[in-house]
């Protein structure tokens, strides 16, 4: 007798966890329904959960057996989730509240923070504040639904034309697909772009703060998933600035959201905006050369650092450029070559090789070599050969009155390397990209995505690495940014903003073939659909109007400073 026959559906179905165990209920219930019993023993906040190798809500209904794998905020993309609800309620409360204001969400600060701005018939008070946040508080105590819901394309513009939101309305003309995806809490019901969580209570780790500026507070929120504390915005202070700067020049540029984008590129007026963008991205290099010349003790060596795909190589090269301009000589020195022999390097907590750490560094030798420049002695640099993992001797060296020194690498700012140099004789200059267009006035275009974009193409196009690869290794090329960038970033005398308006636009039409490739089922997947999701928003670029010595072409190519040193008078 055979050991197959029809059946009827059961009334229960299973699903399976990563460690084996599994877990029993009737069909049809939610995500949330299922991993309830798993609460208890997460290490963090339950967001969201991956069935079958796709992300989903925890408010899927699972009518089947399934492999599921819960996402928590301790996952980067977890952590997306809770960012995006948060700004979600806050947005609901704001626009019953304070009906005849406008809010925008800005830009995200490190530390666990995003800078809000709001426009209205009078100023935004405290007491205004406040009032928002007492009301976000009510809200997640109350543990609303937050429900989801498809709306075809007609019924999306009659919504935004009600709210008087033109920026959300002009960009739905960009929407590729016949529907969107919009979601209700109460009376309040919007676009966002990426999943939520599926009520209020789960939004309880928050805080409302003044940001230092009229008009304006910051919305906190833990910097990760294994801390839900809510510490000081230590560099917040010196990124102001540079929001300030931002916000002119898009005003200038009259480009507010990524629709202005679009529509430049679409009534052919974008080779203008990318003209004027990269001649207010050039006044940063002149600010930093000036500052240099100028500085009241001679500067004889410049540190720069910055995170992965930040625009370091071609930063270093344009300040060149500008030091060349005004009679000073740059030398580069590449800090790779000071690296430690191969056996010599400390290991991780894997027992590999960790060449990010900056003990793998010949401290010494570095402090040596630099005090004797800086005093003016002949110096044999270090050559490190990658081959043999040997340090072996390099070129000789001595500083002449109009020459600098110019060294790149992500550990310039770490003060161990700088110990016993007179610091008065060093500059030091951070670059990152540190703002973006958003997509309209609650959907931010976050910079780390952007960063991640830029690596992606150019690891594509340069370095035949696929996206997944790429994606794959984000998360520990971030973790080094974590710990050997970020904490000193606060050191630099000058921050340099590489971002561009119209980056994501020139970015687009690699980084979309390179993400379609990665394969279902694979854990990068999921990345590679959420960065998909966002870029079907965005209008791409000829590539051919960047300017060759643009940031942008060292990750989309064509850069006429690839071979650019400096030559020595």
């Amino acid at each position: 007798m055979s050991e197959f026959k029809f059946a009827e559906p059961s009334a229960t179905i299973q699903i399976e966890l990563p460690d084996g165990r599994l877990i029993e209920g009737p069909r049809g219930s939610t995500l949330e329904d299922f991993l309830n019993i798993l609460k208890p023993e997460l290490k963090s906040e339950l967001v969201a959960a991956v069935v079958n190798g796709e992300l989903r809500e925890l408010r899927y209904p699972l009518n089947y057996n399934a492999i599921v794998t819960p996402f928590t905020m301790s996952d980067s993309s977890g952590l997306i989730i809770y960012k995006r609800s948060l700004v979600y309620m806050m947005a609901a409360c704001f626009e019953k509240l304070f009906p005849d204001f406008d809010l925008e969400v800005k830009h995200s600060i490190k530390g666990g923070g995003i800078l809000c701005n709001v426009e209205g018939p009078r100023d935004f008070t405290a007491k205004d504040r406040q009032k928002l946040e007492r009301q976000m508080r009510k809200l997640a105590a109350q543990d609303r639904e937050i429900i989801r819901k498809e709306i075809p394309m007609e019924e999306a513009y009659q919504l935004f034309e009600k709210k008087h939101q033109a920026d959300k309305y002009d960009l739905l003309k960009y929407r590729k697909k016949s529907y969107l995806t919009t979601y209700i809490l109460d009376d309040f019901q919007d676009y966002f772009y990426g999943y939520m969580v599926p009520s209020t209570g789960y939004l309880k780790h928050f805080r409302l703060e003044d940001a230092g500026r009229k008009n304006q507070f910051l919305l906190r929120h833990p910097d990760s998933g294994d801390d839900l504390r809510i510490g000081a915005l230590e560099k917040y202070k010196r990124m102001r600035p540079i929001f300030d700067e931002y916000s002119t020049w898009q005003k200038n540029l009259n480009v507010h959201m990524l629709s202005s984008i679009n529509r430049a590129i679409e009534e052919n007026r974008i080779s203008d905006l990318i003209l004027v963008s990269e001649s207010l991205q050039d006044r940063q290099f002149m600010k930093a050369a000036e500052a240099i010349v100028s500085h009241k003790e001679p500067i004889k060596i410049v540190m720069i650092a910055g995170p992965s795909s930040s625009g370091k190589t071609t930063s270093s090269k344009r300040l060149s450029i500008e030091l060349l301009a005004r009679g000073i000589s740059p030398i580069p020195i590449e800090m790779d070559n000071f690296f430690l022999d191969r056996e010599l390097t400390p290991r991780d907590e894997n027992g590999d090789y960790d060449f990010e750490t900056v003990y793998a560094l010949n401290i010494d030798l570095f402090r040596e070599c630099m005090g004797r420049l800086i005093k003016g002695e002949t110096v044999q640099l270090p050559k490190f050969d990658f081959v043999t993992g040997k340090s072996l001797p390099g070129e000789t060296l001595q500083l002449q009155e109009n020459q600098i020194l110019i060294v790149e690498g992500i550990h310039g700012l770490n003060p161990v390397l700088q110990e016993h140099l007179p610091v008065e004789n060093i500059f030091r200059i951070f670059v990152s990209p540190m703002t973006q267009v958003n997509m309209d006035r609650y959907n931010r275009v976050s910079t780390l995505d952007v960063r991640l974009l830029r690596r992606i193409v150019r690891d594509f196009r340069d370095r035949g690495y696929s996206a997944q690869e790429t994606i794959k290794r984000w998360k520990s090329v971030r973790a080094g940014e974590q710990k050997n960038i970020s904490p000193y970033q606060n050191l630099a005398d000058v921050f340099i903003n590489t971002s561009l308006v119209y980056e994501v636009s020139a970015l687009k039409e690699l980084a979309d073939i390179a993400l379609r490739m990665v394969p279902f089922g694979d854990p990068e997947y999921i990345e590679a659909k959420r960065l998909l999701s966002f870029l079907e928003w965005v209008e791409p670029l000829d590539r051919e109007l960047i300017p060759d010595n643009s940031i942008l072409a060292e990750f989309v190519g064509g850069s006429n400073l690839k071979d650019f040193i400096s030559w020595r008078s």
